[in-house]
């Protein structure tokens, strides 16, 4: 599968869908006008995917700030992720979060309570 690579914008995050290495990761901003019409696609590709082989999946955020209907979009995400993992597919999502930001760190410990079959590993940094 070919992999997906979008450019950040001011308002929509830098992505990065490595399928054969099995890596993913989005980092930036997450506003766009229509977060819908932004996340499709990631979540279209990831529903086509199919793993070659058992292989352990690294998703990395590091999303400085993320508004509310792109929240929605990235549980839609995390669910994807989390039905791979409940398929025997080992996740691991490395949520990386600002240390002075008690919201995002919050948000990254509701995704361990909410998506049981991924390692949520929680990673404060000083800046994003």
């Amino acid at each position: 599968m070919q992999n997906l690579v979008i450019a950040a914008t001011d308002s929509t995050p830098e992505v990065s869908f490595d399928f054969a290495a099995c890596r993913f990761a989005l980092r930036g901003e997450s506003w766009p006008e229509n977060a819908a019409a932004f996340y499709r696609p990631l979540l279209s590709a990831l529903e086509q995917w199919q793993p070659l082989q058992p292989r352990a999946l690294d998703v990395n955020i590091a999303l400085r700030y993320f508004n509310s209907s792109s929240t929605k979009m990235l549980f839609s995400l995390f669910a994807l992720f989390d039905q791979l993992a409940q398929n025997g597919q080992q996740v691991t999502l490395n949520w990386f979060y600002d240390a002075e930001d008690d919201v995002s760190e919050e948000f990254g410990h509701e995704l361990a309570l909410d998506f049981t079959a991924l390692q949520v590993r929680l990673q404060a940094e000083l800046t994003l």
